[in-house]
């Protein structure tokens, strides 16, 4: 599954109602199909893509075990410890890392450090950061070789 083109604005605006979508899910125990008409109802989409927007919420919403896997193993600390929303940042960017490659790995990790500042707790984006960088490499390597070995500018 390919998150779809867009102008940046509305794809972080998708980023952030998936964001806020998954958060909701965690805490309240909604499903997607719930979350999302709840979303497409209340929510003004006019700043962000709504197909990308489902695509997030249903992507990690159906592999959230997957994710949640993928992440325990560049942990400190255990999966239940974690704030809940670095927990939803971290599955939104493993998912893109694993399902969206036509999105570079940098954007991907960026987006999400925004998301960190602007919704998690204070710091707690260094420690996104720190994990996307590691499922980065296991899952982009060679994206990452190319981009090391590319002639910079």
């Amino acid at each position: 599954m390919s998150v779809t083109k867009g102008r940046p604005d509305r794809r972080r605006g998708a980023r952030e109602l998936a964001l806020q979508a998954l958060y909701s899910m965690h805490m309240n125990g909604a499903s997607a199909v719930e979350v999302q008409a709840q979303f497409l109802a209340d929510q003004d989409f006019k700043n962000a893509d709504k197909r990308m927007f489902g695509q997030l919420l249903r992507g990690v919403a159906a592999q959230t075990e997957t994710l949640d896997s993928m992440i325990e193993q560049h942990l400190d600390r255990k999966l239940a410890e974690l704030d809940p929303i670095e927990l939803v940042v971290l599955r939104l960017g493993a998912f893109e890392l694993t399902d969206s490659v036509a999105v570079p790995y940098r954007v991907v990790i960026n987006e999400c450090i925004e998301l960190g500042k602007v919704f998690g707790a204070t710091d707690g984006h260094k420690y996104v950061n720190g994990i996307l960088d590691k499922l980065a490499i296991e899952h982009r390597a060679v994206e990452i070789a190319a981009k090391k070995s590319a002639p910079s500018r």
